[in-house]
This record gives C-alpha cells, sequence and structure tokens, in this order.
C-alpha cells in the first residue's frame, strides 16, 4: 500500500471516531421516539372514547376506567421521554469527551500555520455547539419528525377530508422549513464569520489590557469592539428575522389548520359522517402531526449552526498530523544543525529565511545578534519545530527532527521564547510542564534559573497556584520560572529568545550561570540577545540580517568585525563561511 493511500487511510478513521459508536445508539433513540409518538396518540383515543362512550351511556364507572387506562399510557409516555432526554445528554456528553481533545490538540496546531488564536479557539466552541445539539430540543424534533405520517393516518381513519387537510398544512409547512434553509444559508456562514472577528478582537484587547489602560486608548479598544459587535448583530439580526418571520408564520398557519380541522369535522359531523368525539380527536392529531415540523422551524438556527459547527470538527480532525510511528531513539549527546533551512511566515507564506546552514556541537553555545526584524526569532521558532521548514532539515545528532517522538522532544529540548505565559497551576507544574513534578527536578531547574530563593519565599513556595498567566508576578518573575521550566531535566538542548529581556543585573547572571552550566553537562545553548550581559558564557556569535545567517565564527573574532559591512554567507556542508567584503 502507498505512504498516500495509507494517511489517507488513517485520516478517514479519525474522522470516522467523530460518530463512533452513534449509530445504534440513535437507531435506538429512533425506536424509543417512535413508541414515544404512538403513545402520543393516547390523547385522541381519549377524547373519542369520553365523548363517544362515557357521555352517551352515562356511566361513571365506564369514565373512570378509561381515565385510569389513559393515566398509565401518559405515565408511560413520561417516563421513556425522560428516559430519551437523559440518553442524549449523555450521548453529548460522551461525543464532547471523545472529540474535544482532538479539536484541542488541532487548536494548539492552528497558531503554527498562521491562523490566529481567536480561529483556533472557535473550533472548540464547535464541540459545545454539537454537544448542546446533541442533547437540546432540536434533535428532538427531528427525531420526532419521521413518525408525523401515524397522526397522518390517524386522522385519514378519521376521515379522507380531515387526512387530507393535514397533508395539505404540512406540505405548507415544509415548504417554509426549505425556505428557511435557503433564505438563512449565506446569512448563517456570515454570522459565523462575523463571531470569529469580534472574538479576535476581545482576545486582543483583554490580552493589551495593560497597555490600553496605560496609554489611554481604552476608548478606541472599545469602538473597535464595537464595530465588530455592531456588525455581528446586524449579520445575526437579519439571520434571526428570517428565522422569526417564517416560524411566527408558521405557528398562525398551525392555528389555522387546527381551527380548520375543527370546522370540518363539524360539518362532517352535521352531515352524519363522523361522531362529536372524532371532532376533538381529529384537532389533537393534527395538531400533533404539525408540531415536529413546527418544533424544527423554531429550531432551524440551532439546527443549521449544529451542521456548520459538523462540518469544521470533521474538517478539524481531518487536518490533525498523523501519528507518526517512531523507532525509540537514543537521547541526543553530539549535535544539533540546521541544514540550508527555508522558512516561509505561516500567515502570509513570504520566506523570511533563505537556505540558513549551521552547526553546533556538544558543549558550543551560539549567541545571535542582528537588527530587529531580521528573523532571529523565526530561526528560534523553525529550529525549535514550532515553524515547519519549507526546504532543508533540522536535526539533532544527525537525525531529522520527524524522527523523534514528543516523549524524546520533551526530554531534549528547552525552549523560552519572548511571549511566554505561564498556566493556571502551580509553581512546580509549570516548571515541570504541566507534568507530574519530580521534585529533584523542579528544584534543580529553579536553582539553575536562580528563581529558587524567590519561590521558597512564597506562601506556598512551590505548590503556590499563580493564576490566570501568573499575573501576580512581575514581568523578571515570569521569565525566570519560563527559563526553569526550560532547563527543567537538563535538555541537550537549549533555545533562549531574549531570555533576559525583562530581568535585573541578578537575573542576567543567572541566564549566564544557566548557559554556563548546560555547556559544562555537554549540552548546546542558541539564545538571541539585544543586551551583551546574554552572551557572555557563549563561544559563538552568528549575525542574522535580512533572513540569513550571513556570519557566524568565534566570539572572539566576531567582536572584532562585528562593525564590518557583511555579505550573505556561502553556504557548505559544515555551514555558512565567513565572507568578507573588500573595502572599497
Amino acid at each position: 500500500m502507498s505512504d498516500k493511500a495509507s494517511k489517507k487511510r488513517e485520516k478517514d478513521a479519525r474522522v470516522a471516531r467523530i460518530t463512533q459508536g452513534m449509530r445504534s445508539v440513535m437507531i435506538y433513540l429512533f425506536g424509543i421516539s417512535g413508541i414515544i409518538n404512538v403513545l402520543a396518540l393516547t390523547g385522541a383515543f381519549y377524547m373519542m372514547q369520553i365523548y363517544d362512550r362515557a357521555l352517551l351511556s352515562g356511566s361513571v364507572p365506564t369514565l373512570v376506567l378509561i381515565s385510569i387506562f389513559a393515566l398509565g399510557l401518559f405515565a408511560f409516555q413520561g417516563g421513556l421521554d425522560v428516559i430519551r432526554s437523559q440518553i442524549l445528554h449523555r450521548v453529548g456528553a460522551r461525543f464532547d469527551d471523545q472529540v474535544a481533545p482532538d479539536v484541542h490538540h488541532m487548536t494548539i496546531e492552528m497558531p503554527r500555520y498562521g491562523f490566529s488564536i481567536g480561529e483556533a479557539l472557535e473550533r472548540g466552541r464547535m464541540v459545545d455547539t454539537l454537544r448542546n445539539f446533541l442533547s437540546g430540543p432540536a434533535l428532538v424534533a427531528l427525531l420526532d419528525l419521521p413518525w408525523m405520517p401515524i397522526f397522518v393516518v390517524f386522522v385519514f381513519f378519521l376521515h379522507p377530508y380531515l387526512g387530507a387537510l393535514t397533508i395539505g398544512g404540512a406540505v405548507v409547512l415544509t415548504l417554509l422549513t426549505i425556505m428557511t434553509e435557503v433564505l438563512t444559508r449565506k446569512a448563517n456562514r456570515d454570522v459565523s464569520r462575523a463571531a470569529a472577528v469580534r472574538s479576535s478582537v476581545a482576545e486582543a484587547n483583554a490580552r493589551n489590557a495593560d497597555v490600553i489602560r496605560a496609554m489611554g486608548f481604552s476608548g478606541n479598544a472599545i469602538k473597535l469592539f464595537r464595530e465588530a459587535n455592531e456588525d455581528h448583530l446586524r449579520l445575526q439580526a437579519g439571520s434571526s428575522d428570517i428565522t422569526r418571520t417564517i416560524g411566527a408564520i408558521s405557528k398562525i398557519l398551525r392555528m389555522m389548520l387546527q381551527s380548520a380541522v375543527l370546522g370540518l369535522g363539524a360539518y362532517l359531523t352535521i352531515m352524519g359522517d363522523m361522531t362529536a368525539g372524532s371532532i376533538i380527536a381529529a384537532s389533537v392529531a393534527s395538531a400533533r402531526a404539525l408540531a415536529p415540523i413546527d418544533a424544527t422551524i423554531a429550531n432551524w438556527k440551532n439546527i443549521i449552526m449544529a451542521k456548520n459547527a459538523f462540518a469544521k470538527v470533521r474538517e478539524t480532525i481531518a487536518a490533525l498530523p498523523p501519528e507518526a510511528s517512531h523507532m525509540e531513539m537514543p537521547d541526543p549527546t553530539e549535535s544539533f544543525s540546521a541544514d540550508a533551512i527555508t522558512v516561509v511566515a505561516p500567515a502570509t507564506g513570504k520566506v523570511i529565511l533563505a537556505d540558513v546552514s549551521l552547526r553546533l556541537e556538544a558543549g558550543q553555545a551560539l549567541g545571535l545578534i542582528g537588527p530587529s526584524g531580521g528573523g532571529k526569532s523565526s530561526l528560534m521558532r523553525a529550529m525549535a519545530g514550532v515553524w515547519p521548514v519549507l526546504r532543508g532539515h533540522v536535526r539533532l545528532d544527525r537525525a531529522d527532527l520527524s524522527q523523534w517522538n514528543e516523549a524524546a522532544i520533551s526530554r531534549s529540548f528547552g525552549y523560552l521564547p519572548q511571549d511566554y505565559t505561564l498556566f493556571d497551576t502551580t509553581v512546580a507544574r509549570n516548571i515541570a510542564r504541566l507534568g507530574d513534578p519530580d521534585p529533584q527536578k523542579v528544584i534543580a531547574a529553579a536553582k539553575a534559573a536562580g528563581v529558587h530563593e524567590m519561590i521558597v519565599a512564597m506562601p506556598d513556595g512551590y505548590e503556590t497556584q499563580l493564576g490566570a498567566n501568573g499575573t501576580n508576578l512581575s514581568g523578571g518573575q515570569r521569565q525566570r520560572i519560563a527559563l526553569a521550566c526550560a532547563l527543567y531535566g537538563d535538555p541537550f538542548l537549549v533555545l533562549l529568545d531574549e531570555p533576559n529581556s525583562n530581568l535585573d543585573a541578578d537575573g542576567e547572571r543567572a541566564v549566564s550561570d544557566a548557559i554556563a552550566s548546560v555547556r559544562a553537562r555537554g549540552g548546546i545553548v542558541i539564545v538571541v540577545a539585544h543586551r551583551p550581559s546574554a552572551l557572555e558564557q557563549v563561544d559563538l556569535i552568528g549575525i542574522v540580517q535580512d533572513g540569513g545567517l550571513v556570519r557566524m565564527g568565534p566570539k572572539s573574532e566576531m567582536m572584532k568585525v562585528k562593525s564590518a559591512p557583511v555579505a550573505p554567507a556561502r553556504q557548505g556542508p559544515e555551514g555558512p563561511r565567513i565572507v568578507e567584503r573588500a573595502a572599497s
């Protein structure tokens, strides 16, 4: 079997897991719904027996017996309805439990490929929409809809004219349902897009709350949100107006039909073709026949939202990266390299790094410097495996990163980006990368980051709850805890992107000591820095400029020539060679 066919089968299997086990449950619910709908004829039969038997005979025992029998059937119907609702609730919860982790996995992956965080989080909300649909009244209406002919046949049994009138009403209401779908299809897509935009604006405002407050542009931020919100409300109002208008029309038509059934039944009774009890029974049965259509129209918005959400969830699950089977590799101990890698910006597809090569051996540390916007952080993301490379390879011990499983990556990589958000859990679990903390490793990492004394001074020490984003800590404290996370478990490769941007003198010494300790144990460090203090313990310097590694060499030599004009480096098997541009 070809690799392409194998991947397609794996993709199909992932998509199939979305509804795994639900078919048998839905068949069971469909059967229960049939029994419930048959029992819903109890009221019609009861009215017939009351008017045509009990009243005509004047027998109280007959009335009591009929009432007890009807009461038992109503109780049985109510019990089945409770069972159906409880099953639907559990089906929704099971669906959420089965699908939500995979969707959240993709939520984590999506920002790597240029999607906004708001768009990524929207996929998680799609699961909520489907769970609410599965346990809500919209699905109940759809389960009842196929059983509508039971009531139509019953009305036909009472009199063909009444059956024809009921069918005519059902056809009109069905046409209204189709009209609702046609008229709201585009509107609902626009509403979804507007909701995503509004969510992105709200998220950006929340993330930049300090800046907005400090620089006094909350009015402009609120205006931006108001514009997005007004656009969303306008589109939502348009869609809701259509649904509610058609829903109101269907309600009036159903009331008119019920009255028409009563009027026609009265006429047929006068003509001697029906009994008085049949009039009431026909009215009850015709109303019950049209109730599922009416409920479907009333819940049409939820049905369409669920339909769109299911399509998005299928698309999301199908897009999950395949679960590659990795041979267990020994932890790296020798080298790290980037071989002629080209990187594009995920959001735009623009090339931001071209043919960058470097190679580091165990015990070396490389400092990357250069102008802002030159590509340093992008190179770090590519080397960390955050951004996929368009061409070339990133290797540990000469093996491409794709050959290492996540457990090996977790043991071998430490990464501190410019913007690191702490998790809403304890200090220890933050340092232990959300795993079960190994006390010795946690304390060793904290000491290596120079943050142990600060942590033990907290009220609960390493068990201190940091809260959302660790906002009760200073920027420097958060950065040093993040540094401890990068150093947890003594990873072979440590990537630090401006690790001293929020640190004081003690913090900068801690960073330098951490780099020295990684080198001393045979690890590799790559650090991006604009401040020289972070480069004290590196032995190599690389200059990143205009999307390329234009020069790289020993720190002692690079410091002598760093002010000289540079030309793009020629790539070779051992990385870029220094190319001096002759002075004119």
